[in-house]
C-alpha cells in the first residue's frame, strides 16, 4: 500500500515544492513572457461586464470586512461571471468543482513513493490541458501562500506548459508550469486599482485561452513530460 498524505498538509512553501515534487521557481523574464505580451482587446460587452464585477466586489469591501464565511459567496459572484464573460464556461471548456487529484512525490517510504492527494476548488479544462486553476483562499490570506498548493495540483497532469490563476478574491497571480519549473506574474490587486487590474486579469486569461486554442487548431496539443 503506497503512503499518501493531503496536499494541504504536505505542501506549504516553495521549499516543500522543490524538496517533495522537484518543482523550482524560475525568475528569468523569458520563462513566463505570456502575461506580458501584447494582449487581446476586450469587447465592449466584456469590458462593461467586468467593470460591473469590479464595482460589485469593491462594494462588498467598502460595506465591511469580508469574512471567511462570505468569501466563497463573493468569489462565486465575481469569478464565475468573469469566466462566463470570457466564454470559459462553454464548450470546449468545462468548469469542475472539487476535482480530486493525486501526484507522486520524490520521497520514498517503506511502502514506496509517497503520494499527495487533495481536492482543487475549481478549474477550467480543455481536454487534458488545465488552463485555469483557481484557489479560493480566506480573505486577508497572502496570495503567495496559495501558490505552492496550486502548483502541486497542477503538477498532477502530465502535460505542459499549463497556466494557473491563484486568487484570494482581491489579489490575482498568474502561474506558469512547464515540466518541473514554474514562474509567476506580477500581482494584480483590486485594492490598488479594481477596474484596471480586473480588466488586465481578463485580458491575460483571454490571451492564454487564445494560445491554447491555436495550439489545438494546429493539432499539436500539450506536451507530456516525464
Amino acid at each position: 500500500m503506497v503512503a499518501s498524505t493531503a496536499i494541504t498538509q504536505a505542501i506549504l512553501s516553495f521549499r516543500d515544492l522543490e524538496d517533495k515534487l522537484g518543482c523550482r521557481r524560475i525568475q528569468t523574464p523569458n520563462f513566463f513572457p505570456e502575461w506580458q505580451m501584447p494582449l487581446p482587446e476586450l469587447t465592449p460587452t466584456e469590458t462593461t461586464g467586468i467593470n460591473h464585477l469590479s464595482q460589485r466586489y469593491m462594494t462588498y469591501l467598502e460595506e465591511g470586512e469580508v469574512s471567511e464565511g462570505t468569501l466563497n459567496i463573493i468569489l462565486i459572484s465575481l469569478i464565475s461571471p468573469l469566466l462566463d464573460i470570457l466564454g470559459l464556461c462553454d464548450s470546449p471548456y468545462r468548469i469542475r468543482g472539487e476535482t480530486w487529484v493525486a501526484v507522486q512525490t520524490q520521497m520514498d517510504t517503506e511502502d514506496g513513493r509517497m503520494t499527495l492527494e487533495g481536492r482543487i476548488d475549481a478549474l477550467t479544462i480543455q481536454d487534458d490541458f488545465w488552463l485555469v486553476v483557481i484557489e479560493g483562499k480566506r480573505s486577508g490570506f497572502n496570495v503567495l501562500r496559495a501558490v505552492p498548493q496550486a502548483i502541486a495540483y497542477m503538477s498532477a497532469t502530465p502535460y505542459y506548459p499549463m497556466f494557473g490563476l491563484v486568487t484570494n478574491g482581491y489579489d490575482y497571480l498568474f502561474v506558469k508550469l512547464a515540466g518541473r519549473e514554474f514562474g509567476l506574474s506580477d500581482n494584480f490587486s483590486l485594492l490598488s486599482d479594481a477596474t484596471r487590474n480586473l480588466l488586465r486579469v481578463a485580458q491575460v486569461l483571454k490571451h492564454l485561452v487564445g494560445l491554447n486554442s491555436r495550439t489545438a487548431n494546429h493539432g499539436q496539443g500539450a506536451t507530456p513530460y516525464g
